[in-house]
């Protein structure tokens, strides 16, 4: 089986995308990861490459081709990315997508010690982020971002440990995993 975990900056994707994996023993694939790699490719730094793909979407384009590639090849994958869960179900490739997400608050608190950022700072960021991406993706997948329709199950990890959510996470997908 193949799950998707996608959410915003800040929600607790990674973190728990990783711990899923490790329970379930499946392979963990983040799509920031196959970015990075892309970056590497061109000999770019992760900046100068993130500042290219907001004009070129060929860079997503090929993203999206990458993390498909290794949805249609893995049978035992977690796959962490924003977009993850609408680029398989829009290619028709099954599995369990999981929404993950927490208060515009909490994410920046949890961004804000990574940045090394005032809270009201990675705030601001996150909101103008969104609204960015929101557009974006509508405008080039025709994906509506705040549309919940394509996961199987949503989690807010507000007051959770990473535990706690994929103990949840591992509750709703009981009977469906395939060994």
């Amino acid at each position: 089986m193949i799950v998707t975990i996608s959410g915003p900056p800040g929600s607790g994707k990674t973190t728990v995308g990783k711990l899923l994996a490790e329970r379930l023993g499946y392979e963990f694939v983040s799509t920031g990861m196959i970015f990075r790699h892309m970056a590497e490719e061109k000999g770019m730094s992760l900046a100068e490459f993130g500042e290219m793909a907001l004009t070129n979407h060929d860079i997503d384009k090929e993203l999206d081709r990458r993390m498909l590639a290794l949805a249609g090849e893995k049978r035992k994958l977690v796959l962490e990315g924003r977009l993850a869960a609408h680029m398989l179900h829009l290619n028709g490739i099954p599995a369990f997508k999981v929404r993950i997400d927490a208060s515009p608050e909490t994410r920046a608190e949890r961004n804000a010690g990574r940045e090394n950022k005032s809270v009201e700072q990675v705030r601001e960021e996150i909101i103008a982020r969104e609204s960015c991406e929101r557009e974006r993706y509508k405008k080039v997948y025709n994906i509506d971002l705040n549309s919940l329709a394509v996961y199987d199950h949503v989690e807010h990890t507000d007051g959770h440990t990473p535990e706690e959510v994929v103990n949840s996470i591992l509750l709703k997908m009981e009977g469906k995993l395939d060994g």
